[in-house]
């Protein structure tokens, strides 16, 4: 799946997620509006409207007393008048209600009230009559009673609207706190399910992306081993998968250069030993004498070849340690007389450069058990580095420490010293601080490999301007074969 399908499922589940948070909050929503509404307006207007009527009766009943005891017609009419406003009140509560037992203690209201009006209808036809005294018995008996029922069946309807408000409330206040805490939830799962999906393609992507940053280091190091892993079929596994070929095809080139690099340089040995012994041999006039400018040209040869046959070495021993079969013979030496050894063949190059050459011993115990050629070739190589480097009138020391567990070999010099740029990669192939000042860039890290070979490892100490010091440091380990 590709890196972008990922990323637009990934952002349509968050936004899918969001859409139902936001769908199920306004349902919530809409059902708690529905329920202030139908408080607003159902029961509120019918609480109004009971209790409007319920302060009604006592009014008609104030009125039909006044219409019995005095008379008077304008009592009767005023009556009338209210009673139908009191009917209406009843007719419209029944809008307003909700239940079935609200609309049956309605009905009975309204039976009772209907009563009341064919009682006082009556008592209105006794009076035009001049039965007043029967009118009146007739509203104590049966008028009265009836008001006191529509006044009760009143108080027990407004109590049911009013329980039916307070329940209605409550279950707004729960349907409230539910609603919130389902909004804060899904709200939450969806933030969580965002951090999630976003977590995971970050984990993904920085995930390839280090395992691609350490192998292009590698590469940079010139090591060429596993390929980078690759998973899934996004572009961050093409990209892997084009880094595996690209650093495959480099690791077929690296290889052919160093066979052919060993071939050639194994080809050139062989003349190259006939030039030196033949020069060798004119030195020594063995074919004849020399005048003094023949004598000249035969030096310049047989330094030539010299130079030449030490970097056709140099190149096969690095062709070796790079496959891993530069061979070590491991004997019981002294590291003192091995140092020693080298210093003394590298003591003319150093009184020709205008260098002073010392050394010196820290300790008693040099026994070791390694290969005393390499050994001097780690010498060799190190101070031949320290004299190039070191100025007419300068100093190179080395010095070997009894450590121990370890043994050191300490190259000093006061010389140019290395640029701090170039101190983490001065032991890598072909690399050289100094290039105006020639080498080939094999020294260095002939001498790790060879150190590395023993078990052993190679440091560098250098401030520019003020020279170097390479520490060579050998673990002892047994001193016997």
């Amino acid at each position: 799946m590709k890196l972008g399908v990922k990323l637009f499922l990934a952002f349509s589940l968050v936004i899918a997620a969001l859409f139902i948070v936001s769908g199920l909050s306004l349902r919530a929503l809409n059902r708690l509006v529905a329920v202030n509404r139908d408080i607003s307006t159902r029961t509120v207007p019918a609480v109004r409207r009971a209790a409007a009527i319920n302060d009604a009766m006592p009014a008609l009943a104030r009125l039909e007393a006044g219409m019995l005891v005095l008379g008077d017609p304008r009592y009767m009419t005023r009556w009338q008048e209210r009673a139908a406003q009191v009917r209406e009140e009843i007719i419209g509560l029944g809008s307003f209600l909700t239940t079935a037992e609200q609309e049956a203690r309605l009905h009975r209201v309204r039976e009772t009230f209907t009563a009341y009006e064919r009682v006082v209808a009556e008592e209105q036809a006794l009076v035009r009559q001049g039965l007043r005294e029967r009118a009146l018995i007739l509203a104590e008996t049966e008028s009265s009673p009836l008001i006191e029922r529509v006044e009760s069946s009143l108080g027990r309807l407004m109590d049911d609207i009013h329980s039916a408000a307070l329940t209605a409330q409550a279950e707004a206040s729960r349907l409230e706190g539910r609603t919130w805490t389902g909004v804060f939830m899904a709200l939450g799962g969806a933030v969580g399910l965002a951090l999630l999906a976003t977590a995971l393609i970050v984990l993904r992507l920085t995930r390839s992306l280090g395992a691609l940053s350490a192998a292009t280091a590698e590469v940079a190091a010139g090591s060429f081993r596993d390929p980078v892993r690759v998973q899934g079929g996004d572009e961050m596994a093409e990209l892997a998968r084009s880094f595996n070929t690209m650093a495959e095809r480099l690791r077929e080139m690296n290889k052919l250069k160093e066979t052919f690099i060993a071939s050639v340089s194994h080809e050139l040995r062989s003349p190259l030993t006939s030039m030196r012994e033949a020069g060798h041999l004119l030195r020594d006039e063995v074919p004849g004498g020399l005048n003094p400018k023949q004598a000249r040209l035969v030096e310049i040869v047989e330094q030539g070849a010299d130079r030449l046959l030490r970097l056709v070495n140099q190149i096969l021993d690095f062709s070796r340690l790079r496959a891993g079969m530069l061979a070590i013979q491991r004997l019981p030496v002294f590291l003192d007389e091995t140092v020693r050894q080298g210093v003394d063949e590298l003591r003319p190059q150093a009184q020709e450069a205008g260098l002073a050459l010392e050394m010196e011993r820290v300790g008693a115990r040099f026994d070791y058990l390694g290969d005393e050629d390499r050994l001097i070739q780690v010498i060799v190589n190190l101070v031949t580095n320290a004299i190039r480097f070191t100025p007419r009138g300068g100093r190179v020391m080395v010095r070997l420490i009894d450590a121990g567990a370890e043994v050191e070999i300490q190259v000093e010099d006061n010389g140019v010293g290395i640029p701090a740029l170039a101190l983490p990669r001065i032991f890598g192939w072909y690399e050289q601080a100094h290039r105006e000042r020639g080498g080939t860039g094999l020294g260095l890290p002939i001498v790790k490999g060879l150190v590395e070979a023993h078990g052993g490892r190679v440091t560098v100490e250098s401030q520019e301007g003020k020279g170097s010091r390479f520490t060579v440091l050998l673990p002892r380990g047994s001193t016997h074969p």
